[in-house]
Order: structure tokens, then sequence, then C-alpha cells
């Protein structure tokens, strides 16, 4: 089999103010570095629009509403301090719901591996009733609801390390006894939850908070002796990918210390529990990460790994 990746040109019609970290230049160079020729092997698909339909799995028609009205005709809408909407927005964000739930559905019928989203905005934050964080859709979250109540799956994992919490994914996963969600994030750091007593309603939340600057070796023994024997355990059917890059030591919003080969290793080590797992199942989707080169070196080297354990 092979690995999927899915994106759009719409994703480029986002676009937030001058200066904002979230830029249209992210996906620019996430592309750019997926169009070597070590990547020809990768399957590319186009992100379809996700209807209410999908959306709803997680957040209320109301809340959909409100976005959707929200959306200006030109210029921008600011929805919180750092969340803004532009006139093709709604537009991204649907495409990346929509390919989330089609790089699901893409695994789950065996034609792929594991698949890739190279999509924008991000959507880890967004809560139910709630955009912030640069994120309007809890994409990830979406896909999990999707898996399970389209496959009627017993368990699925959701595995985030953006170097911010993943408080919209554990939001919208919080009552959800079937999804255990994992977030490795510096802390302190905004948005400020993800301690370690923050467990859900069935005891399926587990949050890692690494302390500033600990670096490539704590990050890998809090992996190897927490999130992977969990794992193991619980033995998901399917793992879910919040993939942020920002955890890199050259990133302007955090200071993790993260190498490019950390997120080989861990893109690895995932690959190795889906084998033993769930057949391999994997599908990841783009968050954060705000330097540029970083970025694409990092997911870059995340794409490779899931190329080289799903051939």
């Amino acid at each position: 089999m092979a690995t999927g990746l899915w994106t759009h040109e719409a994703f480029s019609r986002h676009v937030n103010p001058p200066g904002h970290p979230e830029q249209v230049a992210r996906l620019a160079y996430v592309e750019r570095a997926l169009a070597d020729a070590r990547f020809a092997g990768l399957q590319r698909f186009a992100a379809p629009l996700a209807e209410d339909a999908s959306i709803l799995r997680c957040h209320p028609q109301s809340y959909i509403d409100r976005i959707v009205a929200a959306e200006p005709v030109s210029g921008w809408h600011q929805l919180d301090a750092d969340t803004h909407m532009s006139s093709g927005s709604v537009e991204a964000a649907r495409r990346g719901v929509g390919a989330a739930v089609a790089a699901v559905d893409a695994v789950m019928s065996g034609d792929l591996t594991n698949a890739f989203v190279a999509s924008r905005p991000p959507g880890h934050h967004a809560e139910r009733e709630t955009p912030m964080g640069f994120c309007l859709f809890g994409t990830v979250a979406i896909a999990a609801k999707h898996v399970l109540e389209t496959y009627g799956l017993s368990r699925v994992a959701v595995v985030d390390f953006d170097v911010h919490h993943g408080n919209g994914t554990q939001d919208l996963l919080w009552d959800e006894p079937r999804a255990v969600f994992f977030s490795s994030h510096q802390s302190p750091l905004w948005p400020g939850t993800g301690a370690e007593a923050e467990r859900g309603a069935h005891d399926t939340i587990f949050n890692i908070p690494l302390e500033p600057d600990s670096g490539s070796a704590t990050m890998r023994a809090a992996y190897e002796g927490r999130v992977f024997p969990i794992l193991s355990a619980l033995k998901p059917e399917l793992i879910l990918v919040s993939a942020g890059f920002d955890a890199h030591r050259a990133d302007p919003l955090a200071n993790l210390r993260w190498e490019t080969e950390d997120f080989a290793w861990l893109t690895a080590r995932l690959c190795d529990l889906a084998d033993t797992l769930c057949e391999g199942r994997i599908v990841s989707v783009l968050e954060g990460g705000y330097d540029l080169e970083s970025l694409a070196a990092a997911s870059s080297a995340h794409v490779a790994m899931l190329m080289e354990r799903g051939a």
C-alpha cells in the first residue's frame, strides 16, 4: 500500500493579517518540501468540502452558522486576540475537515496504509462553541468521531505533539469513552490548560506537560515511559495525529528545543505501534509550526517516515 497526501489551493485563501504567525507561506513551504523527487510516491488528493453533517459531530449548528456569518467579504474579521477570518476562511476550514475525513476513509478501506493532511487553518484549539488559537473547527476530533460512528470502532487514539496543549480536541473528546487523547506540550505556555489532572469523563485524557528548554531526551523519555505503554494497553484501531511542528528549536512561539530528527523518531515509533495494534493505520493532520524552514524540514521528515513505513 502507500501514503496519501491531501491538500488544496483553497488553504492559501485563508489569509491572516500581515505579521500573523499563521501565514499562507506556512503551507507553501510544506508543499514545496513535499514536491521533492523523494516524495514522488505520495498518492495526492484534493481536499473535499465537508458538509455540516461532518462538522456537527463536534460543533452545534448554531456555532457553524456563527462562523459562516462571521466571514468578511474583504479584509479581516477578528474572532479573538489572535484568531481572524478572511473571505476564504470558511472554505479552507471546511476542506480541512473534509480532507481529514476522506483520509480516514481511505485508510480504513485499506486503499492506503497512512495519510497526511496538509491543511490550514489548524484545528486543535477550537472548542465546541469557541474558536481560538487560530482554529475554527476541531478537525482531528471530528475525524475521530467520524471513524467511531461510521466504522463502529471500539477505540481510536489521538496523539497531539504540537507545542501548545490541544485544548479544543480535549474539550470535544472529553465525554467520548471510545477516544483516548494524548497531548505533549510545553507548560507553562498558552492556552494554560493541559494539566495531568485533566483526565476526561472516562479517564481517557492523558496530558504530558513538558518544561521549557527540556529538549529531546525529556520528550523521548516521556513518550517511551508514558504514552507508548498506555497506547499499547488500550489497543486503538486507528491512530490520529495532530502534527504540530512548533516544538522545533527554531520555532519563535515556544522553546521545547526539539530537533528535526525528533519528529522522524516520534513518527517511526508511532508507526511501530500502529503496525502492532492497527495494521499500520495512521492519519496525521498539520497543526502548528511557525518557523518556515523548520516547518518544512520537520513536516517532510514526518511524511518521509510515513512513506517508508507505509510502503
